[in-house]
């Protein structure tokens, strides 16, 4: 919300102030103030009335009252494009803005058009956190971080440089910053009931997981009446009202000492507020500059004593010690699978084991005190307590030798060396699957655009793999989709259902899994694995690895934020989020992929299942081609093969494909003339069973033979003057003729989208326009895929 702009020396500011009942008798009764009230009770007003600056807007209980504290001026929401969507007074021009704002008893402050919420206070925090009010991150919110944010000074409420909030990665926890960069104060991770340096005092925190939202809340009781101020001078204070004193009390602050500022001892030390000095090292570490450490200075940290190698190490314990920042969490079934993980990864440097919950710290370990209150233990990686361990192992060996005949030796020795061997052997296993949690997508895409050939070479368990594609255990994949919840499905396909995988660095990547239903299986997914692992392209999704373990198969890719085409261009919710320019965008992008795969890479490829539901979106909307599970490589100068595996999908395969089992490059230029008439006009191309076009198709044929062409166009959207909508119809119509002589190639479809004075011929009459026939599933609605799954359809021959 901001104020209408009269002039630079006026600051207009709504302000909530939190009452009781006794409170209310200073200010306007509710028959005093010039707004209206609505039918369950509550004060409101109304888009064209007026609310003056001496007047409150009360809420129905009388819990909260809304107004302002200068002269004149109007309140105003933009939305995230800066256009006014709603005001308290019509004047400033606005015709269709929500008719009511309503001051609920919770503080939340609700804009609505009578149907639904427009707008709410709650979702957008100031310096002040009430009850039942969200601090944390939701993706479909126009600013996506909800912080609170300090005054500029105790008389300006212009937005101050600290603020306080979730982190936008990492383990939920609280954090205070210095301009959202600096890190000056964290409250540790919660623990599923409270912070280590932030009690819940009269409160009860909640932390919520919710699609695409994650924050934290909190509730108090009916007796209490409570909030949290983020100050301009960086506190994040607790206040409570008190009825004896008729004012706001402090009864919690946070940075409290100097032990609470982020990581005041450095890399590696912590903190004790009761000691001289206050910052120390753990047990094998020691200051990195005792100069500066005597003097006071411990930004410098700590470093070790004796360097860190991957292998012969153990761990020393700190107990009574708060934990480090920056931690990864795995939920893992005991200590000893939790200190196997860090001992597994080179980069590990410490963990903890705490209630089924395993953290994992990389790096220099930051931010560490000591609290009275044990939270576990932190166990940090040391080369010393091997050294003493094999000192006492010596020292028993040399006695064993002097004192055990020589028959038992040797029966030692060779027990050592099983053991060893066994070591020796897992250690392998695990060398060739890799941990999924721990892949670094920027440097899994420099090794990928290293080079852009195919090679089936090496075997594992008998099959083929492709070189340098990551084969990934089963067990961290598990952990990263948290054992394949359904709350990380992110939809279903012809091979089986997709998950949404979590890695540490708080990435995310898609795990698509074969289901034991699906009519695919391991050809369709070394298929897969052998065309797209070396395919780079930035309009083809990103193959990143694969799994075949306990019959398993599993492939991992890129992860697309916005998921698929078809779950926009077919739901009315949210198709007016593609306007015109982004439809041209995904077109042009899909044919950039196409001409790629049939004429740009190595080997002529088709992909032979291209549909809305197989190109996905990142998050700027551009399109990615995926599912090469039914592509097929051409070799040398061959144009055509022939199957007698009808494998794709009704309402987008070629008549020359779905009948006779023939394909080449234009059964794929046909199936993007289809989903080029799908995402011009918002409609699915087998949608036409009960009207007198058997399909999208023979719709826009009718409609281009009488002239009404651009009707195809979705109604939704706003179209530019020049005659690209009629030419894209163009196109659409030439791809999808009978004969695929007749259809252009992709670098031809390329050529007519871009040259304008190009000339196009006119169009045949499209395939499956004339009758019913097998490519709509007419025939046998039996096979008529409804959910657009992949079909395969057997054809004796």
């Amino acid at each position: 919300m901001v104020p209408a702009r009269k002039s630079d020396s006026f600051k207009l500011l709504m302000l909530m102030f939190l009452y009781t009942f006794n409170s209310l008798k200073t200010t306007l009764g509710l028959d005093e103030i010039s707004s209206g009230k609505t039918g369950n009770g509550n004060q409101t007003f109304r888009s064209g009335q007026p609310l003056f600056g001496d007047e409150r807007l009360v809420s129905k209980g009388g819990q909260f009252e809304m107004g302002f504290f200068s002269p004149g001026g109007n309140l105003i929401l933009f939305d995230g494009l800066n256009k006014r969507i709603w005001a308290v007074n019509n004047s400033v021009g606005l015709s269709s803005v929500p008719n009511k704002g309503v001051l609920l008893d919770d503080g939340n402050f609700v804009l609505s058009d009578g149907l639904s919420i427009i707008w709410q206070s709650f979702d957008y925090p100031t310096d002040t956190w009430l009850p039942r009010g969200k601090l944390g991150l939701d993706e479909s919110l126009i600013n996506q971080r909800q912080l609170l944010t300090s005054w500029k000074n105790p008389d300006d409420p212009a937005p101050g440089k600290y603020s306080f909030g979730m982190n936008s990665r990492g383990s939920p926890e609280f954090f205070m910053w210095t301009n959202q960069t600096q890190i000056l104060w964290r409250s540790q991770v919660w623990n599923g009931n409270d912070f280590a340096f932030f009690p819940n005092l009269l409160t009860n925190f909640s932390y919520i997981i919710n699609g695409q939202a994650k924050y934290f809340t909190y509730n108090t009781s009916a007796l209490t009446t409570t909030r949290y101020v983020m100050t301009y001078n960086g506190q994040i204070n607790q206040l409570v009202w008190s009825e004896t004193l008729q004012q706001w009390e402090v009864i919690f602050s946070q940075p409290a000492d100097s032990c609470n500022s982020f990581s005041v001892c450095g890399p590696n030390g912590f903190c004790n507020i009761t000691s001289s000095p206050a910052c120390g090292c753990y047990n094998g570490f020691q200051p990195r500059s005792q100069d500066e450490w005597q003097s006071a200075d411990w930004s410098g940290g700590c470093i070790r004593t004796k360097p860190l190698r991957c292998s012969n190490i153990g761990f020393n314990t700190m107990s009574g010690v708060s934990m480090p920042a920056n931690s990864q969490s795995l939920d893992l079934e005991s200590d000893q699978v939790c200190r196997f993980a860090c001992l597994g990864n080179c980069s590990c440097t410490a963990y903890a084991y705490n209630g089924g919950r395993c953290s994992l710290w990389t790096g220099d370990l930051l931010d560490t005190r000591a609290l009275v209150d044990s939270q576990g233990d932190l166990y940090v990686k040391s080369p010393d307590v091997i050294l003493a361990r094999e000192k006492k192992k010596s020292s028993v060996l040399v006695a064993l030798f002097i004192t055990i005949p020589l028959f038992v030796c040797i029966s030692l020795i060779y027990l050592l060396w099983r053991i060893w061997r066994s070591k020796h052997n897992k250690e392998e296993a695990d060398e060739r699957n890799e941990n999924l949690l721990f892949l670094n997508l920027e440097i899994s895409s420099k090794q990928n655009t290293a080079s852009d050939t195919i090679t089936t070479e090496s075997t594992l368990r008998g099959e083929k793999k492709v070189v340098n594609l990551p084969q990934f255990s089963f067990s961290s994949i598990s952990a990263a989709t948290d054992n394949f919840s359904p709350a990380n499905k992110l939809g279903e396909g012809g091979f089986g259902p997709v998950y949404r995988g979590n890695l540490f660095d708080g990435h995310s990547v898609a795990v698509k899994r074969l289901s034991t239903r699906s009519g695919q299986g391991l050809e369709e997914l070394k298929n897969e694995t052998v065309l797209i692992s070396k395919l780079q392209h930035r309009n083809l999704v990103r193959l990143l690895g694969c799994c075949i373990e306990q019959g398993e198969k599993i492939l991992i890719y890129e992860y697309m934020q916005n998921k698929s085409l078809d779950l926009f261009i077919f739901d009315p919710s949210k198709k007016y989020l593609l306007d015109w320019r982004t439809r041209v965008r995904i077109i042009e992008g899909i044919s950039q992929g196409l001409l790629y795969l049939h004429q740009h890479s190595r080997l002529r490829i088709i992909h032979r299942d291209l549909k809305a539901s197989n190109v996905l979106l990142d998050d700027e909307m551009n399109p990615k081609i995926s599912d090469f599970g039914l592509a097929r490589i051409f070799g040398g100068d061959e144009l055509q093969a022939n199957t007698n595996r009808i494998v794709g999908t009704y309402g987008y395969m070629s008549p020359e494909y779905a009948m006779e089992g023939l394909f080449s490059i234009k059964s794929d230029v046909f199936a993007f003339g289809v989903l080029l008439l799908e995402i011009l006009s918002g409609k699915k191309s087998t949608g036409f069973r009960n009207s007198d076009c058997l399909s999208l198709l023979g719709y826009a044929w009718e409609l281009w033979i009488s002239d009404r062409v651009l009707e195809l166009i979705d109604s939704n959207l706003e179209l530019p003057s020049s005659f690209l909508p009629l030419r894209f119809i163009h196109v659409g119509l030439l791809c999808v003729q009978e004969s695929p002589a007749d259809r252009p190639t992709m670098s031809e479809v390329l050529a007519m989208f871009s040259n304008e004075h190009m000339q196009l011929v006119f169009p045949k009459r499209p395939a499956f326009t004339s009758g019913g026939s097998l490519g709509l599933g007419i025939v046998s609605t039996e096979n008529y895929s409804i959910n657009t799954f992949t079909t395969s359809v057997m054809d004796g021959r």
